[in-house]
């Protein structure tokens, strides 16, 4: 079983809990014109692997294009916590800066996911 990482917003009005699905291996970033914008390393967590210790109600949401996936966000200090994925709507993309512990330039170099040419948004 692996050990919950500590993790936090900006402000630290957010603190959570979280454990990884394969720890930072799944480092990653996206090019949709959402994630390109945000520019953050996300790292997977099944949806049972975030446990909100404070700030539930400081976490706002953003939702665009399809509606699937379900961006968070502490509205104090506007920093991405993490989203719901519509690639794998049963994990969460985590925003690796707010690990304690964890610089996002150690993780380089990250892969780029196309979700540019999401098949989402293909057409059928």
């Amino acid at each position: 079983m692996q050990t919950p990482h500590p993790f936090s917003c900006h402000c630290g009005a957010v603190k959570m809990e979280v454990t990884l699905s394969d720890g930072l291996a799944t480092a990653r970033r996206c090019d949709c014109s959402f994630c390109r914008r945000r520019g953050a390393i996300a790292v997977s967590a099944p949806l049972s692997g975030i446990r909100i210790v404070q700030g539930a109600d400081n976490l706002s949401l953003y939702q665009f294009g399809t509606g699937t996936a379900k961006h968070y966000f502490c509205k104090t200090c506007g920093n991405y916590t993490h989203h719901q994925r519509r690639s794998n709507p049963e994990q969460y993309g985590v925003n690796a800066a707010c690990l304690e512990g964890v610089n996002p330039r150690d993780l380089d170099p990250v892969p780029w996911n196309d979700g540019v040419n999401h098949p989402s948004d293909q057409p059928r």
